[in-house]
């Protein structure tokens, strides 16, 4: 939205822009909030995972702090009080880059995430009993981590464009800020029908690649508890019969 109050000086545009802000940040502020209280988890919940894989499950959360976390802290205050202070292409610089922190700090904890799924660039120290790490590069480029992430990041842009459809529609529903919420809705609708489809896409690889590093793992969410001769059927709709679970 700021882009296009930047390209055609349109300032309801602007105003969008810091109407949904708003909203945004208060978003970000109980990211922060549930993004604190689960590091202590770490130490209290899941202490003994952490000791076991922490030479290797604590350096993408620790580039998401030092990296992403701290880019959209710095900026993230700018982009809310630096309306009157920056002009508009240094605003819409500094928005450019709380996106792009938000995205990246969804790839370094996708990445812990899929090294849980799909251990890469370790290896497990007999001597110290604790999983050490052989290559940072195998850990990165983990195929798990890298559709997950867009996978992830996708349905979560389709999560906003959604939230942006239903109060608009909600301030439609009651002739209020007809201007804002029509453009915004009309927004919200072309971004998120074209999320939608990359979802389905991207879900759709993620489902083979767990389909190659966990088939046990993709048998159970279909519910196919026997061993069947390949190719096993694919099931769209199916309500799993658990007394026959092993």
């Amino acid at each position: 939205m700021e882009t296009i109050y930047v390209v055609t000086g349109k300032t309801i545009y602007r105003d969008m822009t810091r109407f949904w802000g708003k909203l945004f940040g208060i978003n970000f502020a109980l990211g922060v909030a549930t993004g604190l209280t689960m590091e202590f988890q770490f130490g209290t919940n899941w202490s003994f995972y952490s000791n076991y894989v922490g030479d290797i499950f604590g350096a993408p959360l620790a580039m998401e702090a030092l990296m992403a976390f701290f880019l959209e802290s710095t900026f993230v205050g700018l982009f809310f009080f630096g309306w009157q202070r920056l002009n508009k292409y240094q605003h819409l610089l500094v928005t450019w880059l709380v996106a792009f922190g938000s995205n990246l700090s969804a790839l370094w904890i996708l990445n812990a995430n899929g090294w849980m799924q799909y251990p890469t660039g370790a290896h497990f120290d007999i001597d110290t009993l604790r999983m050490e790490m052989t290559s940072f590069s195998e850990l990165v480029f983990n195929p798990v981590s890298q559709v997950k992430f867009v996978h992830t990041v996708m349905a979560g842009y389709v999560t906003g464009a959604m939230f942006i459809m239903a109060i608009s529609a909600w301030y439609l529903l009651r002739g209020r800020e007809r201007d804002v919420a029509l453009r915004s809705f009309a927004i919200g609708s072309v971004f998120g029908t074209l999320a939608i489809i990359g979802t389905l896409q991207l879900g759709d690889s993620s489902a083979y690649e767990v389909a190659q590093v966990q088939p046990v793992k993709l048998a159970a969410m279909e519910g196919e508890w026997q061993t069947e001769p390949a190719p096993a059927p694919f099931h769209v709709v199916a309500w799993p019969e658990q007394e026959s679970r092993a």
